[in-house]
């Protein structure tokens, strides 16, 4: 299989997107819900980061916190924070520190996207002291009480986090044993006042390989949001991710197939009499299924279909499997999509149709209808079942660590499939 995909890999060479995700105003406003209360503050804390010098702080109150769009450009963040410090035993003066901080987005040489201060300015006023006085501070007394130089040093250690978070969206996930996928921004995201869209290209390794992908006929775009959408985030999926990630299964040899058959040889002999000259003995009747073409899945407005293309070898001896017959089998099934947490779950449902074809034979001709009455419904009922039994770990949606999932819901669409849903943090544990 390694020899098999290093010789893939060269014809890799499209650089297209299959997905991606558009972030709202109100999923860029969303934050943890939580009280905002005045805090009492140590010298060796809060005075240290705030670059005081020679004041006790006394309380610290975050008055507000918004992070706002810039269109066409990136974001801004506005701050203003209250604090309380004493430059005398006799005095205390509540101070207002005001910072307005535009960052954006860029793509980093490893391919990560990076959150970058463009602009800091950060103002001090005093709002009030125990004198009685109300009045702006000169600036010799904010150089005084503030050191204004290291507030934006502050601020951009700070980006930290969200940076180290923003990673690990293109981390790698497993869909199998032998099966990661891992989503890559094709450029820094685009901003508009519908949101903040990145496009995301969906890359699939076997076996630690990357895996060439099937072109897509129809290049990808995110769709325009609903205006009126009250959701935090759409992640938009191509109809060429999911044949993607089908194709990535099929490779990995995810979807080869061990049917057990209710029929024997002896059982088989009765409807086709040259079983009997080639087993002396009556042996189980297994079925081996193996993709003869890669799957493809279908979207049309409101419904998926997945469909198969097998070869399925009929014969008996175990562990000198000999087969005697090959059966090609075209079916269709639809498309069950849902969302658990960060994970797409995907199933095959009912098998809405199918077709037998005899592809080989050493027992000689058997007519479609004996092969259908024979076979059809062990197919009919064990491949979906068996692939749904590979499907059911699910796969990972593109995410930021320390984000869920909530309130989702998944619409289906021609050649696309909708998923709005909203954050939620998850609570830190230890």
């Amino acid at each position: 299989l390694s020899v098999l995909l290093s010789l893939l890999v060269p014809a890799h060479t499209t650089r297209s997107p299959d997905c991606g995700g558009i972030l709202t105003p109100s999923g860029l406003s969303y934050r943890k819900s939580g009280p905002r209360n005045s805090h009492a503050v140590s010298r060796e804390g809060r005075q240290q980061h705030l670059s005081v010098r020679r004041n006790q702080i006394n309380s610290i109150k975050v008055a507000e916190l918004s992070l706002s769009l810039i269109p066409d450009t990136g974001l801004r963040l506005s701050s203003n924070v209250d604090f309380s410090i004493t430059p005398t035993l006799s005095t205390t003066k509540v101070m207002r520190l005001s910072i307005l901080v535009d960052l954006h987005v860029e793509m980093n040489p490893e391919g990560n996207l990076e959150l970058v201060t463009s602009a800091c300015k950060p103002t001090v006023e005093e709002m009030q002291s125990t004198e009685g006085k109300e009045s702006q501070s000169s600036s010799s007394d904010v150089d005084e009480e503030i050191n204004i130089d290291k507030i934006c040093l502050e601020v951009s250690k700070l980006l930290l986090l969200p940076n180290e978070q923003l990673m690990s969206l293109t981390a790698q996930f497993p869909v199998t044993p032998s099966c990661r996928v891992q989503y890559l921004p094709l450029a820094a995201p685009v901003f508009s006042e519908q949101g903040i869209t990145i496009s995301l290209q969906t890359t699939f390794q076997v076996a630690g390989m990357v895996i060439p992908l099937p072109v897509s006929p129809v290049p990808f775009s995110m769709p325009e949001p609903a205006s009126s959408s009250p959701s935090h985030l759409t992640l938009a999926f191509s109809e060429h991710f999911y044949t993607s990630l089908f194709f990535a299964l099929e490779i990995a040899g995810a979807f080869n197939m061990t049917i057990p058959s209710p029929l024997t040889t002896a059982t088989m002999a009765q409807k086709i009499t040259q079983m009997g000259s080639l087993f002396q003995e009556d042996l189980p009747v297994t079925l081996q299924a193996v993709f003869r073409s890669s799957p493809r899945v279908v979207l049309e407005e409101g419904k998926g279909a997945l469909k198969l293309f097998l070869t399925v070898h009929i014969g008996a001896g175990s562990p000198a499997f000999q087969s005697f017959l090959s059966v090609n089998v075209d079916m269709s099934a639809g498309l069950l999509l849902s969302i658990a947490d960060i994970r797409m779950m995907i199933s095959a449902a009912v098998i809405e149709d199918i077709e037998l074809s005899l592809a080989a034979s050493d027992v000689g001709p058997v007519p479609a209808a004996l092969l259908e009455e024979l076979f059809l419904p062990t197919i009919r009922e064990e491949v979906p079942a068996q692939m749904n039994v590979v499907l059911s770990e699910g796969v990972f949606l593109p995410h930021i660590s320390s984000f869920t999932y909530t309130d989702v819901n998944v619409t289906i669409h021609k050649d696309y499939v909708l998923v709005p849903c909203n954050l939620e943090l998850r609570a830190r544990t230890g």
